[in-house]
This record gives structure tokens, sequence and C-alpha cells, in this order.
């Protein structure tokens, strides 16, 4: 019997070897798999009529679309004839004289597919970099829901009328089927419905629905729907650049809603001049911000704010801030141009627009808006701000 049971144990132990071993390998494969796949990045830009050089230095293949691109460096033969076959474990070249976009297959030792690449194909671009502050008021594009709440009516009792109905983050783009413009707008129309339940007509997210409400009667010819809402935005942060065309970037983030936490839902919108009023400082668990002053009058209008995307804001300037005066344009270097190591930043913090120092300590070249880590060195900007402060 002990014998038999001595027999078990060492078939459980090797049983036991074997399936950590077989563990440990599967765990291996995944690792590297997904390491690889990282390391090859989700979009890769080229300058019409520039020679963009690549050096991936990984075991893949790459096989693309042949018409519109020259390739130069370690070509093999493709499967296909229209097809160019590249090893990203040599660097290459790309180049083309047109505008466009392509995608390029990528397999792991040329068997396994793993990623698919964007190649996109950009005309020539210089910009001023800015680094100055800029005011921001944006109209939402209906009427932004952010809460709902208790309405008490003229006979004392409260009353929810919006609950589970109305969510936080969606728009009243209609009441009864006529367009609402304003908070106003939507509060007047309320007050029409003498009693009546009402008809919204809300986006949420990308779906369009419509909710039937029971207004609730608080005074004479007033009723309420209990929900908080709010139809503009308005704010300070950092102006990044503009090109010879006017046109900009701001923010680095999109424009969005404090208690709601989501983007919003842009309509119109426009850019104003500010001021620094006030710096505090970045430390341990607080980020610390900038405090700007706004001067919501024409005379300090710098131009339009027409898109708000996850990089941040996007319009055209009507005029150039007198703050950045005649400053020179500069070429705009693509993702896989940067390199780890000393660089500048443009900033406004001390009153007066200048350079400091930082290291670039990461790129990311997968991610859509983060694309490098960087550490502040230059010791004035640290004493201002403890670092990088919210709103620059």
């Amino acid at each position: 019997m002990k014998e038999n049971g001595r027999n078990r144990l060492a078939k459980f132990q090797k049983w036991m070897v074997r399936g950590s071993l077989t563990a440990g390998l599967c765990w291996g494969i995944f690792f590297s798999w997904y390491s690889i796949r990282e390391a090859i990045p989700d979009k890769i830009w080229i300058e019409e009529g520039k020679e963009e050089n690549f050096d991936f230095h990984l075991p893949i293949t790459g096989e693309m679309d042949q018409e519109g691109l020259e390739v130069f460096g370690n070509q093999s033969p493709a499967v296909e004839e229209d097809k160019i076959r590249l090893d990203l474990n040599e660097s290459f070249s790309l180049k083309s004289r047109n505008q466009g976009s392509y995608s390029m297959s990528c397999r792991l030792f040329g068997l396994f597919h793993i990623k698919e690449v964007a190649v996109e194909v950009i005309e020539k671009e210089q910009v001023v970099p800015c680094g100055i502050p800029v005011g921001i008021y944006v109209k939402t594009n209906g009427i932004l829901i952010i809460g709902t709440g208790t309405v008490t009516g003229n006979d004392g009792m409260n009353y929810e009328p919006a609950e589970n109905l109305v969510k936080s983050g969606d728009y009243v783009k209609t009441v009864d089927d006529q367009v609402v413009e304003s908070k106003e707008d939507l509060i007047g129309k309320i007050n029409q419905c003498q009693g009546k339940s009402v008809i919204l007509g809300v986006l949420r997210g990308e779906e369009y629905i419509q909710l039937k409400l029971q207004p609730v009667q608080t005074a004479e010819n007033e009723y309420k729907l209990g929900i908080w809402v709010r139809d503009d935005l308005a704010g300070v942060g950092t102006l990044t650049f503009y090109n010879e065309e006017g046109d900009y970037g701001a923010l680095g983030h999109p424009v969005s809603d404090l208690d709601t936490g989501t983007k919003v839902n842009m309509g119109e919108g426009t850019l104003y001049e500010a001021e620094v009023a006030g710096i505090t400082k970045g430390e341990k668990g607080n980020p610390g911000e900038i405090a700007g002053v706004i001067t919501y009058l024409d005379q300090y209008r710098l131009g339009t704010v027409e898109e708000n995307t996850n990089a941040g804001i996007y319009g055209n300037l009507e005029r150039v801030p007198d703050t950045v005066g005649k400053s020179p344009y500069y070429p705009i270097g693509l993702k896989q141009d940067i390199e780890k190591g000393e660089a500048v930043i443009i900033s406004t913090v001390s009153g007066e627009r200048k350079e400091y120092s930082i290291v670039i300590t990461d790129v990311d070249y997968n991610s859509e808006n983060k694309g490098i880590l960087f550490q502040v060195t230059d010791g004035e900007l640290l004493n201002l701000t403890g670092g990088i402060v919210q709103g620059m």
C-alpha cells in the first residue's frame, strides 16, 4: 500500500511539473506575442515626397499594396504581383508622391498574422509652437443633462419625473418635435405644456431616442421635469500650435463636462485671449493647476473652435496672439521620429513665453492621445509649478 501511495505521489509530482512547464511555456509564448505586437506601431506617417526611414528590428514581414508607394531597402518576393513584401527585421524606407491611406499586413515569422498597420501619407506642413494660455468657450450641441432631482409640486408633494428615464450625459435635442436652442428655450417649452406630458428627443451616445415625461406644476404657469442641464462650458487651456493657414490645435485633451466626465458634444465655440492669474503647484496626490482670466469681448476674440477630439480642440485663428509675435515656423515631426533624451517645451506660466528643459523618457507609438512621457528638469519651472500642472 505504501509503495502504491509513493507511486501515485511521484506521478502527481511529475504531472505538476509538466503542467507548470506547459503553463510557463504558454505564458512565455503569449507574452512574447504581445510584446512584439505592441512594439509594432498601429499607424505610421509619411510626408508626401519625402523618404521616411524605419528600423523596427522585429521578426515580422509586412505586405502592402505596391501602387503609389516606393520602397527602398529589403524587399523580398511577394505572394501577389501587385504587393510589396518587407522584412521588418531590417531597415527600410517608404516614399510616396501623393497623399493617401495604405494598410500593411504584418505576420510573425512570415506565417502568423499579428497586426494591420495603417500607413498615412500626409502633406508637408510647418507650424508655430505656441505654449500660451487661451480662453475656450463652447456651446453644447443640444442641452446636456448632468443629473436628475426632486421637484416639489404646488400641492406640497415631492416628485421625480425624470428618474430612471433620462441619464447623465444625454443631450436634449427636441421637445414635442420642436428643436431646443438653449436652456431658456427648454424651460419655455416645458412651461407651455400646461400639464400635459412631453416627448423629449434625446441623443444618448450615438442613438437618438424619444422619452415621454410628465412635467410637475410648481407654481402658476410653471412646470418642471426635475433635470439639471447645461448648454455651454468655458475654461482656460494652452494653444499648442498653428499652421500657415491659421488652423490651430490646443488643449491636448477633449473638452469634457466636469459633472458627467464625458467628452462634450460640441456646437459652436470661440477662442479668446487669456492671462495667467495664479498657479497651484503640483505635488503628490494633487496635479496642481493654472488659473486664468478670460475677457469675453470681441477685441479679445482669437478665432473659432470647430472640433472637440480626444487629442484636443481644433479650429481657425482669425488673428495671431500678440504673445506669440512673429515666431518662426518649424516643420512638423512625425511620431516615429521622436527620440528619448533632452528636449524643450514652451510655456507662458511665468507670464513670459519661454523654453524649459525636459527629458523624454518613453515614447508610446500606439496611443492616439498619449505620445510621450517626459520629466521636467528645468529648475525654474519646477520652482514655479512643481512640474506639469493642469492647464499647461
